[in-house]
């Protein structure tokens, strides 16, 4: 217990040590933003839907899935009913 809490005070006495400097706050200030943006951009280009709400008439594939509706929840339903 004791070492765990001396290396929370050593770090935390570092950062404070290193954060007196306008210089040195500026660095971590642009390299969080720097961070955060890198992160919002990766995670809107991971869930890109490129068909969403605008089927085109001409893929039969789509058009039959969509036509048939949810079947497995339909017949989970069914079977839960009857």
């Amino acid at each position: 217990m004791r070492l765990s809490s001396t290396l929370i005070l050593g770090a935390a006495a570092g950062a404070g040590l290193l954060m007196r400097k306008k210089e040195n706050r500026d660095k971590l200030q642009n390299f969080m933003e720097s961070t955060k943006q890198k992160w919002v951009n990766r995670n809107k280009t991971d869930f890109t839907v490129e068909k969403a709400g605008n089927p085109d008439p001409a893929d039969v594939e789509d058009n039959t899935m969509v036509s048939e509706g949810a079947q497995t929840s339909v017949q989970y339903y069914n079977s839960i009913t009857q």
